[in-house]
C-alpha cells in the first residue's frame, strides 16, 4: 500500500509544469513593482501639469497599421501572427504608430493642439541586453495639432521635467534636426538615400564610428562618407556650443532655412526659461524610425551613459497622414521606463520600498480580531495604511513578517481585565521604541506629524 501511494506521488510530481518565463520577459516581485509604480505616479503628475490628458489603446493591432511604414528592422522585431479569425495582427512595438491611429480614428472627437500621455506595455522581439527587454513598459507623452517651435519646447521642456520628478537629474538631452541633415544630404545629392544614412549614423554609439565610416562608403563612397562624419562631429559637445554648432549645420546645409531658424527659436525658449544646461547640439542623434521629420531627441543619464536613451522622441508631421487625408502635425517623446529603472538601479538611487503599508496591528488571539479590524478601520479612516496580521502566530514570526514588508509600526490590542476597555500599545519596530496607552488619534499623529 505504501509504494502504491509513494508511485501516485511520483506520478503526480512529473505532470507538473516548471514555472518560467520566455526569455527577455520578466516577473516584479513587490518591491520591484512598487517603485515602478512610484515613478509612474510621479511622472502621471508631472504630465497633468503640463495639460497631458491619459488615453489607451489596444496591445494589439492589424499589421497593416503597425508596418505601412517601417524599415525592414521594424519588422523584425514585431511579435506578428495571424489570430484565430485568420486576420495578420501584431502586438505594438511602440506606443507612437498606435496614436496616430487612434487621432485619425476620433479626430471628430478631439480637440487640437491635443495632449495625451499613454503609459503602457509594448513588445519587441529584438535580442534581451542589459536595460533592453522584450516586454516593456513605455512612457508617452504628444502633443497633436500645432506646428509651433514652443510645442516643440514643451516637450524638451517636459522631458526634463519629468526626469527631475523621479529625482533624476543629472541627464543630458540630445537634439537635432532631420531636416538640416536632410538638406545637406541633397548638397551631397544623396536625398535618394537620406534614410539608409539616418539610419547608418543612428547605430553610431552602439557600432562605433569605424563600422559607420565602412557602410556609409559602401553606400555614398569615400569621400561623402567623410562628409558626413565631419557633419555629424558638430562643432562642440556642451550646452554652450549650441548656437556654435547650429551655425556650423547652417552652413554646411546651404545657408538659413525653417529648420534652422525652428532651433534656433527652441534654444531662445530654453535659454529664457533657464534650462539650457540640459540641453546638447548633437548632429549624430538621427533616430532610427522613419517617421520622425524634425527636431529629434535622446536622453542619458550623465553618470551611466552606457545604458543608452532613457527618454527620445521628435517630430513626426506626417505620420497620421497614413490613415487620414487632413495633415496633423505631431511630436512627442517617449520615455523607456524599463530602462530607465534599470539604470537607477545601477546607480543605487532606487528606494527599494516594500509595501505601502504604514502599520501592522498584530494578532495575539483570533477572538479578538473584530476588535483588531475596528482599529484598522479606525486608522484607515484617518490617512494611515494599516493592515492586520490574520493568524495567531508567534510574535517573533510576525515581527520577521513585518520585517520584510519594511513595516515600521507595530500595534499590539490588550483588553483591561478590570474595565474591559481596549488598550493600544504603538511600537517602532526600527528603534523598539513603545508608547502604552495611545489612542488611534494619537497614533496617526505620530506615524504621519
Amino acid at each position: 500500500m505504501h509504494k502504491t501511494r509513494l508511485a501516485g506521488y511520483h506520478s503526480t510530481m512529473a505532470e507538473l509544469i516548471q514555472p518560467k518565463v520566455l526569455k527577455g520577459f520578466r516577473d516584479f516581485l513587490p518591491e520591484n513593482e512598487i517603485s515602478r509604480a512610484l515613478l509612474v505616479e510621479k511622472l502621471t503628475s508631472t504630465f497633468r501639469t503640463f495639460g497631458f490628458v491619459p488615453i489607451d489603446t489596444p496591445a494589439l493591432e492589424y499589421s497593416e497599421i503597425l508596418l505601412r511604414k517601417s524599415d525592414g528592422e521594424t519588422e523584425k522585431q514585431v511579435f506578428r501572427f495571424e489570430d484565430n479569425g485568420g486576420r495578420d495582427v501584431a502586438l505594438r512595438f511602440d506606443l507612437t504608430v498606435p496614436f496616430a491611429r487612434f487621432v485619425a480614428e476620433h479626430r471628430e472627437e478631439l480637440y487640437f493642439p491635443f495632449k495625451r500621455y499613454h503609459i503602457a506595455k509594448v513588445w519587441r522581439g529584438e535580442k534581451p541586453q542589459a536595460g533592453r527587454y522584450r516586454e516593456f513598459v513605455q512612457c508617452d507623452f504628444d502633443i497633436v495639432g500645432s506646428d509651433s517651435a514652443a510645442v516643440d519646447f514643451e516637450i524638451l521642456d517636459m522631458m526634463r521635467a519629468s526626469l527631475a520628478a523621479i529625482g533624476v537629474h543629472g541627464v543630458t538631452i540630445r537634439l537635432s534636426h532631420r531636416g538640416i541633415f536632410n538638406r545637406f544630404l541633397a548638397k551631397l545629392s544623396l536625398s535618394d538615400k537620406s534614410e539608409e544614412v539616418l539610419r547608418l549614423v543612428d547605430k553610431l554609439s552602439k557600432v562605433g564610428e569605424d563600422e559607420v565610416r565602412a557602410q556609409l562608403e559602401e553606400l555614398a563612397g569615400a569621400e561623402k562618407a567623410a562628409e558626413i562624419l565631419s557633419y555629424i562631429k558638430g562643432a562642440g559637445d556642451t550646452s554652450e556650443d549650441f548656437l556654435a554648432t547650429l551655425d556650423h549645420l547652417e552652413r554646411l546645409a546651404g545657408g538659413c532655412a525653417e529648420d534652422t531658424t525652428r532651433m534656433r527659436d527652441i534654444y531662445t525658449f530654453m535659454k529664457d526659461t533657464g534650462i539650457s544646461g540640459s540641453y546638447v547640439f548633437d548632429p549624430s542623434i538621427t533616430r532610427g524610425l522613419d517617421y520622425y521629420t524634425g527636431v529629434v531627441y535622446e536622453t542619458f543619464l550623465n553618470d551611466l551613459p552606457s545604458i543608452g536613451s532613457v527618454c527620445s522622441g521628435g517630430r513626426y508631421d506626417n505620420l497620421a497622414g497614413l490613415y487620414m487625408k487632413d495633415r496633423v502635425p505631431g511630436v512627442g517623446a517617449s520615455i523607456g521606463l524599463d530602462r530607465l529603472i534599470a539604470g537607477l538601479e545601477t546607480l543605487g538611487v532606487q528606494s527599494g520600498q516594500k509595501s505601502f503599508t504604514d502599520v501592522c496591528v498584530f494578532c495575539q488571539s483570533a477572538e479578538a480580531m473584530t476588535v483588531y479590524q475596528k482599529t484598522a478601520s479606525a486608522l484607515r479612516t484617518l490617512g494611515i495604511a494599516c493592515e492586520v496580521f490574520p493568524d495567531p502566530k508567534k510574535m517573533p514570526q510576525q515581527y520577521a513578517w513585518a520585517e520584510k514588508k519594511s513595516i515600521k509600526w507595530g500595534i499590539t490590542v490588550d483588553t483591561d481585565a478590570e474595565t474591559g476597555k481596549t488598550m493600544l500599545t504603538l511600537k517602532n519596530l526600527e528603534t523598539r521604541e513603545t508608547v502604552q496607552n495611545i489612542t488611534v488619534e494619537q497614533i496617526a499623529a505620530k506615524i504621519r506629524p
